[in-house]
C-alpha cells in the first residue's frame, strides 16, 4: 500500500503550528476530555467539538491517525480498483477534513472535488483553514444522522463517525451513502465493537448491490465467529509533540488500530488473501495468519519457498497475499 507523502507532510506542516497561543496544558486537557466522548457509549445528538480550542487541540491530536486509517483504506481499494478514479467526493462527518487529505492523496494526479459534511462548524472552519490551496474542497454545516439527504458523488467516506450515531441512524446513514455513491469507505477503531458496526455496514452495503473491494477477498459472509475475534488492522502514526504530552510516551510513533470495508459498484478484483495479523517471522520461516475465499487460514512459509520466502518476510498485516499477480493460494 504504498502512497507518496506529499500530503502526509503538507497536512503535518498545516498542523505544526496549529497550538500556537494555547497552552500546552490547555490542550492536553481538552484532548483528554475529549478522548473520553469519543470512548463513550453514548451516542450523542450535538456535536463534540464545541469551539476553536477543542477542534485545534483534537485536530493536532487525531488528525494524523485518521489519515494514515483512511489512506490504508484507499490504498486496498484502488489495489481492488486500480482504474477507477472519482471525479467527486463527499466526507460525511468529515470535521477538519483528515479523510479528505487522503483522498486526494490517493488521486493526486487528477484528486476530486470534495464536500465535507459536518454538524460542528468550529471544526468546519478549521479544516477550511488548514486545506486553504491544498484541497479542492467545500465544507458544508449538515447535521449527520439519519435524516442526512446526500447529492450522488462517485465516492463517499465516512470515518469515525458511526460511533456517534444510534443503531437506527447508523442503518439510515450507510443506505443513504449507499443511494448516492458509486464507492463507499467507511473507517471505524479497530476494537470490537468498531468491528461489529463495520460488519452490519458491510451487510448493508452488500445488500444494495455493492462489492467489497476490500478487505475482504469476497461478498460473502465474514468468516469469524461473532464474540471470538474481529478484523482490523494497524497503521503507523508519527507522534507529534502533543501526542507525547497527552500519552506520556517517548516513541516517536504509535500503532493506530482500525476496521474499515470499502465497497463498489464499479468493476473491482478484491484479492486472493489478505494478511489479518502481524506475520511472525522465526528462524527459516514465516507465519501468515490469512482470509480467504475459503475462510480463515494459517500459511507456513519457509526457504524452501524461495523467493516466496523473501516476499513473506517482506509482508505487512493488512498486505494482499500472495503479491502481486501469482496465482497461487493457500
Amino acid at each position: 500500500m504504498n502512497a507518496s507523502a506529499t500530503s502526509a507532510d503538507s497536512l503535518r506542516a498545516a498542523l505544526a503550528g496549529l497550538l500556537d497561543g494555547l497552552p500546552p496544558n490547555r490542550a492536553a486537557q481538552a484532548v483528554e476530555r475529549l478522548i473520553a466522548n469519543y470512548r463513550g457509549t453514548t451516542p450523542t445528538d450535538v456535536p463534540v467539538l464545541r469551539d476553536r480550542s477543542d477542534v485545534a487541540a483534537y485536530a493536532a491530536y487525531r488528525m494524523p491517525a485518521t489519515f494514515e486509517a483512511v489512506r490504508g483504506a484507499l490504498g486496498a481499494l484502488r489495489e481492488a480498483a486500480p482504474d477507477w478514479e472519482p471525479r467527486t467526493h463527499t466526507d460525511v462527518g468529515g470535521g477538519t477534513g483528515a479523510a479528505s487529505w487522503a483522498v486526494a492523496e490517493a488521486w493526486e494526479d487528477r484528486p476530486p472535488r470534495t464536500t465535507v459534511l459536518d454538524w460542528a462548524e468550529p471544526a468546519l472552519a478549521l479544516g477550511r483553514e488548514l486545506a486553504a490551496g491544498a484541497l479542492d474542497a467545500e465544507w458544508r454545516t449538515a447535521r449527520i444522522g439519519g435524516a442526512l439527504r446526500l447529492a450522488d458523488t462517485d465516492l463517499v467516506t465516512v470515518s469515525y463517525v458511526l460511533k456517534e450515531l444510534t443503531e437506527a441512524d447508523r442503518a439510515a446513514l450507510v443506505t443513504e451513502a449507499a443511494r448516492a455513491a458509486r464507492t463507499v469507505v467507511i473507517v471505524e477503531p479497530g476494537t470490537p465493537d468498531g468491528y461489529e458496526r463495520i460488519i452490519a455496514a458491510r451487510s448493508l452495503l452488500v445488500g444494495a448491490g455493492f462489492t467489497v473491494a476490500a478487505p475482504c477477498p469476497h461478498s460473502g459472509a465474514c468468516p469469524i465467529e461473532p464474540g471470538t475475534d474481529w478484523c482490523h488492522f494497524s497503521a503507523r502514526v508519527s507522534r507529534s509533540s502533543l501526542h507525547r504530552q497527552v500519552k506520556g510516551g517517548s516513541l516517536p510513533y504509535e500503532d493506530e488500530k482500525y476496521s474499515y470495508v470499502a465497497a463498489t459498484r464499479e468493476p473491482a478484483t478484491p484479492t486472493v488473501s489478505r494478511i489479518t495479523r502481524r506475520p511472525q517471522i522465526r528462524k527459516g520461516l514465516v507465519l501468515l495468519d490469512l482470509c480467504g475465499p475459503g475462510g480463515l487460514a494459517r500459511e507456513t512459509v519457509t526457504k524452501r519457498h524461495g523467493p516466496r520466502y523473501k516476499q513473506a518476510r517482506d509482508a505487512d498485516w493488512g498486505d494482499s497475499w500472495p503479491p502481486g499477480d501469482s496465482p497461487d493460494r493457500f
